[in-house]
């Protein structure tokens, strides 16, 4: 599908929040990639299909979304209007990785009090002076998305990590920029190419350049956010070159970083 739409990202002045990503996208959908925090995502129009850990999901108006880190998914717009989306990409220092298995489990959550609290919390983002509500009203979706994924002290068994998709996945984070042929990685971690990689696929549900790719597109982000220019984003993330940058990048986020930096100059009205 084309990717048509607008978005408006940037970094607030929050503890823990590493992004706020409110877009409009009528005729997107998102590959399988990952990202390594935490998605905290509501749909205000339309709905939202996605794939989580090889289950399906869906995204209603009434629906808190929360994706774990590390765990594949996609998404693509339900109906022929598309869907508008506000989303905030949290650290670990708000979710612990006790939540992941129950969030696996059961991603979309349909409490009323948490998605009234997350609509306010991206209400006071939008406003440069609020940033003791924001960071209080996140303290409050915080305890709330524990007590819902932890009835009684918490329910889920942690997520099957063999050990040997579990290092490779190690090495990839020790080195998104520089990157890692398989050869590197079967001397690294002892074992067959195809075997290595078939691990780390039936673990994670994604291939490791996959993997990768997204762990760098993430990156690139950021640093956009920070007003950086996409030829410096690219060589600073491992990417070729900017061509080689905008065409994941476009393809994981669905603009290209050019307008993607546009986007974090201004705020939704």
């Amino acid at each position: 599908m084309a990717a048509q739409g607008k978005v408006s990202a940037w970094r607030p002045c929050i503890p823990g929040v590493v992004e706020v990503f409110h877009a409009h996208y009528t005729e997107y959908a998102y590959p399988m990639h990952v990202h390594d925090v935490w998605t905290l995502l509501i749909v205000d129009d339309g709905a939202v299909r996605y794939d989580l850990d090889r289950h399906e999901h869906g995204t209603p108006h009434d629906t808190v979304s929360l994706l774990p880190p590390h765990v594949p998914h996609n998404g693509s717009p339900v109906g022929p209007d598309g869907f508008r989306k506000r989303v905030l990409y949290l650290d670990a220092s708000r979710l612990g990785e006790e939540l992941i298995g129950p969030a696996v489990d059961g991603p979309d959550l349909r409490d009323p009090v948490l998605r009234r609290r997350v609509g306010q919390l991206h209400t006071a983002l939008v406003r440069p002076g609020d940033e003791l509500e924001a960071e209080s009203r996140l303290t409050l979706i915080g305890e709330r998305l524990r007590d819902l994924l932890r009835p009684g002290g918490g329910r889920g068994a942690a997520r099957p990590d063999p050990a040997l998709a579990r290092r490779l996945r190690e090495l990839l984070d020790e080195r998104v920029v520089q990157g890692l042929t398989l050869e590197q990685a079967t001397a690294l971690v002892p074992a067959h190419p195809a075997h290595l990689v078939r691990a780390f696929s039936t673990a994670y549900g994604i291939a490791p350049h996959q993997y990768l790719m997204s762990r760098r597109v993430d990156r690139a982000r950021r640093l956009l956010l920070a007003g950086r220019a996409p030829a410096e984003v690219a060589a600073e993330t491992g990417f070729y070159d900017q061509a080689h940058l905008t065409r994941h990048f476009k393809r994981l986020v669905g603009v290209t970083p050019g307008r993607y930096r546009a986007a974090g100059a201004r705020r939704p009205s």
